[in-house]
C-alpha cells in the first residue's frame, strides 16, 4: 500500500509582470503561489537526518523564481503552466495543486487567481 505526504509551499510572492494594463487600470503588486505536491510518505518518514533521503525541493523553488522573472506574462495560467511543467520534471511529484493570485483586484482590494489540480495520471499523460 502505497501513503502520500506533501511538500507545501504557500504565499510565495513572485517577482513577476503578467497581464496588459491601460492607463487608469488596477495594475497588481502581489503575484503569490501557493503549491503542493504530493510525494511518497518514504521521503518523509526518514529513519536518518540526511537531504539524500528526501524530495529537495529547493532545487524546483528557485527554477519557479527563474521561470516567473524570465519574461513578461500575458496571463497567469501561462506562469502556472511553465511552473506545473517544472513540476512534472521530477519523479517523485506523484499528483499536485497550485494556485496563483494577484491582489489588488479592485478598491485597492480582493485578489484573483486560478488553481489546478492533477493526479499522477493527468501528470504521467504531461510527462510523455
Amino acid at each position: 500500500m502505497s501513503r502520500k505526504a506533501t511538500i507545501e509551499l504557500r504565499d510565495l510572492k513572485l517577482q513577476t509582470q503578467i497581464g496588459t494594463y491601460k492607463a487608469g487600470d488596477i495594475i497588481p503588486d502581489s503575484h503569490l503561489l501557493d503549491l503542493t505536491l504530493w510525494i511518497d510518505s518514504h521521503l518523509v518518514l526518514i529513519a536518518e537526518d540526511n537531504m539524500s533521503k528526501v524530495f529537495d525541493y529547493d532545487p524546483l523553488v528557485l527554477e519557479i523564481s527563474r521561470l516567473a522573472g524570465e519574461c513578461h506574462y500575458e496571463t497567469q495560467e501561462r506562469l502556472m503552466s511553465r511552473i506545473v511543467e517544472a513540476c512534472a520534471n521530477y519523479p517523485e511529484v506523484q499528483s499536485l495543486e497550485i494556485s496563483l493570485r494577484k491582489s489588488p483586484v479592485n478598491n485597492h482590494s480582493g485578489s484573483l487567481g486560478v488553481s489546478l489540480s492533477l493526479d499522477q495520471e493527468a501528470l504521467t499523460t504531461l510527462r510523455s
